[in-house]
């Protein structure tokens, strides 16, 4: 138990009928000499006189407090530890720098390798397959990564034409 001397405390053993087997009154004892077995519960009783709850309001507790600014200035904080040494959500940082550079490489080689007005055919599981041919392959401004613009031989889809 956090908060209160270990002479404040009592200890109780109870076994796996949840009845009471014993007091843990013995300063000298091992754990191990006491008849515990899996299942069995040690019971804490604090006689500190301290209140329940009296240490969880954290309202009247005084906090240091410092502006994001200057604790982004300091440099033997957390935070810049982190920055330099290029760990935690830093590293994902980088990570995902190079993830999505390689990402994009991937992608432009695919979509490369689709010629602008050949025909195509497009399976999505749970829709009918549907044909047509490939009006654009490249990068789009209104999404990133590379695109494939389809025209479907039927009028299906988002943008049917009606």
């Amino acid at each position: 138990v956090v908060g209160a001397p270990a002479s404040c405390m009592e200890l109780e053993l109870y076994g796996l009928d949840n009845k009471l087997m014993m007091k843990l009154d013995s300063d000298a004892a091992l754990l191990g000499s006491y008849p515990v077995d899996d299942g069995c519960r040690i019971h804490v009783i604090d006689q500190s006189g301290t209140r329940i709850g009296e240490y969880e309001d954290v309202s009247k507790v005084e906090k240091y407090e410092i502006s994001n600014d200057a604790y982004e200035k300091r440099t033997d904080s957390v935070r810049s530890f982190l920055k330099r040494n290029k760990m935690g959500h830093f590293k994902e940082d980088e990570a995902g720098k190079q993830d999505l550079d390689q990402k994009l490489a991937e992608e432009k080689a695919l979509a490369e390798a689709i010629a602008v007005d050949s025909r195509c055919q497009i399976c999505v599981s749970g829709q009918p397959t549907k044909r047509g041919t490939v009006m654009y392959s490249g990068l789009v401004d209104f999404k990133p990564g590379y695109w494939i613009g389809v025209r479907y031989d039927e009028p299906l889809g988002k943008n049917d034409g009606s």
